[in-house]
């Protein structure tokens, strides 16, 4: 008996003080909550007091034992007290009056016992007496707070109410048999510390539910749910246990077997309960309906939420986030995803969870439909089960036909983002029954505007990639066209002048050659329009001879172009021949169009700093003014030509940085224009031909 009392109020003061620790740690500084506070205290004192009673005996200790139980009793008196007074306006003082005369008369009893648990008996009837009361006027107290109530808020108040209830009866029970028979029973006493201490955790459900307390307590969820899920493990498990020792003792001799059997099959029936996402969900909603003050921790549900969108999936893409997302928050095991198709009036199926494929034709959803229409306008969740019971609220929405394909349709949920309503997704039935009240529909209100925004993000990510796929055709068909143009100039060039020269044979062989080069620059532009890229990697190209190309081919234009360059060798780069000479005849080109018949266009070929090469081509004409250069020269599609492309000079500044060179234009009006062009030189050893002529 003694090491069980031991154990037994060592136990009730560990839980009173883990419990005080905790209360401490969350009061704020309210009246009821430091009550409550100090009772755990007191409780704590007088559980350590009888555990070291049991080790020590003496008249002190008891006498010590016993001022702590009254004192113990004291601070719950005014716990309960502080409580009523909280529910009604008068009575409160009757009350403690009462428990302070209740209070007085304990104290007389220990005051005149002779400390060895009252060997006297008229004393000890004093105090047994005095304590009997106190368990009444316990139980009033409980009792009266209860009834005061007011129907709604007794959820909040019920378990403190039933865990101090069930402790006064205790007192009630011990204190009663000790009045009649004149002694206390010590099996009775053993255990009533540990009894008291069993009644801890419905008092913590009422702080956490009871934030006027101003104790703010909050458990994990998870850690409640697994401390449940297991608890109800061990229990399953000791039910087993007996069932199978009463199998094995009453089974004969086939009892040792039927008692392995019975093992195995519960072992495996608890491993699929456990497993079961149905039962999880049961047991979770279970919690949070009974141990919480909200259904959902908020924080927790929102980190989840936004990080299983943000993060990316390999096995899922955007859409059937969202769904699985929003469906994790009312147990629901899938979905669809309908979007709106942009350029069109309707809405598309994109994506579905754990439903059966339907045609995709069957399942649009015009954007002036009836529920289109109140989804926009009213942004209202629709749960199809009140929608079809409650037809009075709906009466503005006609449901869509497709919903026939899928039988365990449950809610409908729009997705509203800053361009209006971006989609609606089709939740499927939860795993287990889901009640949906304010909270869930708020939180998914929540939700469903927070999916929207990165669907709405998705969705204008695509149209940008498509419009730049679109843009990138474009400008390649801009170049075409450019490249085209000039090849349409040279061959019209040749027919301006086969009026006077037909018969010349010198300028029919020259026909011959530009009709050669025209035709394969167009080869050249359909093998890049097939292959989207250049069709040739960079290679070694002499400079000298792309220059000496462009001036031969420019020879019938005036100005002349007059060519400098180092008096011997080569200067080689590395590039592709025929685009290179392209850019650097556009520029030549410009400068011929900017000038003067009777001035001149001088292309210069030096070697610069640091290896690097330089093609300098300058003029004598117009000039551009230090605006132009700035803000429009290098832009695409912007030019002051009439029949311009407004792209010559932006792709000779793309082409020549991708070969890790530079262009620089100065230039002052009326006195003319100079274009530098410098690329990285080449090593004399890898040097090639050059373009073709």
């Amino acid at each position: 008996m003694t090491a069980f009392a031991f154990w037994g109020y060592g136990f009730a003061a560990c839980a009173y003080a883990i419990f005080g620790l905790y209360l401490y740690l969350a009061w704020r500084g309210g009246r009821i909550g430091g009550a409550l506070l100090a009772a755990v205290g007191l409780s704590l004192l007088w559980a350590l007091a009888q555990l070291w009673s049991n080790q020590k005996f003496g008249v002190d200790i008891h006498v010590v034992v016993l001022v702590l139980d009254v004192l113990r009793a004291g601070g719950w008196f005014v716990f309960l007290l502080l409580l009523l007074g909280s529910t009604i306006s008068h009575g409160v003082r009757r009350y403690a009056v009462v428990a302070v005369a209740v209070l007085a008369v304990q104290l007389a009893g220990v005051a005149s016992s002779s400390g060895y648990l009252f060997t006297g008996t008229l004393t000890l009837r004093l105090y047994l007496g005095g304590a009997l009361a106190g368990a009444i006027l316990g139980l009033a107290l409980v009792e009266q707070i209860y009834r005061s109530l007011a129907a709604d808020a007794r959820w909040a108040l019920k378990p403190v109410l039933m865990g101090l209830g069930a402790s006064f009866l205790f007192e009630l029970y011990l204190f009663a048999d000790g009045f009649l028979f004149g002694r206390l029973d010590p099996l009775i006493w053993v255990v009533r510390g540990p009894a008291h201490a069993l009644v801890l955790p419905l008092i913590a459900l009422s702080v956490m539910r009871n934030p006027a307390w101003a104790l703010r307590m909050a458990p994990s969820r998870a850690v409640v749910f697994h401390t449940a899920a297991l608890g109800a493990a061990g229990a399953y498990l000791l039910v087993v246990a007996a069932a199978g020792y009463y199998v094995r003792y009453f089974g004969g001799e086939w009892g040792q077997a039927l008692q392995m059997v019975l093992l195995f099959a519960a072992l495996v029936l608890m491993a699929a309960f456990m497993s079961s996402a149905a039962q999880r969900a049961r047991l979770k909603i279970y919690l949070s309906k009974h141990l919480f003050p909200y259904r959902y921790d908020y924080r927790a549900e929102w980190l989840r939420f936004t990080q299983a969108l943000a993060t990316p999936d390999s096995r899922l893409d955007l859409g059937q986030m969202v769904i699985k997302s929003l469906g994790n928050l009312v147990e629901s095991t899938g979905g669809v995803l309908w979007l709106r198709v942009a350029g069109e009036e309707e809405y598309r199926p994109c994506a579905h969870i754990n439903q059966v494929e339907v045609d995709a034709a069957e399942l649009v959803e015009a954007a002036d439909s009836s529920l289109v229409r109140f989804l926009r306008e009213r942004e209202w969740i629709i749960n199809l089960e009140e929608c079809r019971a409650n037809q009075e609220d709906f009466r503005d929405l006609a449901l869509p036909a497709w919903l026939m394909y899928f039988p365990d349709a449950w809610l409908l949920i729009p997705l509203t983002g800053g361009s209006g309503l971006v989609g609606f997704v089709l939740l499927g039935a939860p795993r287990t029954r889901f009640e949906i009240d304010w909270e869930v529909l708020d939180l998914l209100k929540t939700a469903q505007h927070q999916a929207a925004s990165y669907l709405e993000r998705m969705l204008a990510t695509t149209e940008l990639l498509e419009a730049r796929k679109f843009e990138s055709f474009t400008r390649m068909s801009a170049f075409v066209v450019h490249d085209l143009k000039n090849l349409v100039a040279q061959l019209s060039l040749m027919l301006k002048n086969a009026e006077r020269h037909k018969d010349n044979p010198e300028f029919q062989q020259d026909m011959l050659e530009t009709v050669a080069h025209v035709e394969s620059k167009m080869r050249e532009l359909m093998a890049q329009l097939q292959e989207k890229r250049s069709i040739d990697p960079p290679r070694a190209v002499d400079l000298v001879r792309v220059l000496e190309n462009i001036r031969q081919r420019k020879r019938g234009q005036r100005p002349a172009v007059e060519l400098q360059r180092p008096a011997q060798g080569g200067v080689v780069v590395q590039a592709h021949p025929e685009r290179l000479e392209r850019v650097i005849g556009h520029i030549v080109q410009n400068a011929i169009e900017a000038s003067h018949e009777d001035s001149k266009v001088t292309v210069t070929l030096d070697h610069s700093a640091m290896g690097r090469v330089r093609v300098v081509v300058e003029d004598h004409g117009r000039g551009m003014s230090e605006t132009f250069l700035r803000e429009h020269l290098a832009r695409p599609f912007e030019t002051t030509k009439a029949s311009g492309m407004g792209i010559g000079v932006y792709e000779t500044r793309q082409y020549i940085r991708e070969l890790g060179g530079e262009v620089n234009f100065e230039s002052t009006l009326e006195v003319g224009t100079r274009v530098s062009i410098e690329l990285p030189g080449a090593a004399p050893a890898t040097r090639d031909q050059g373009a073709p002529t």
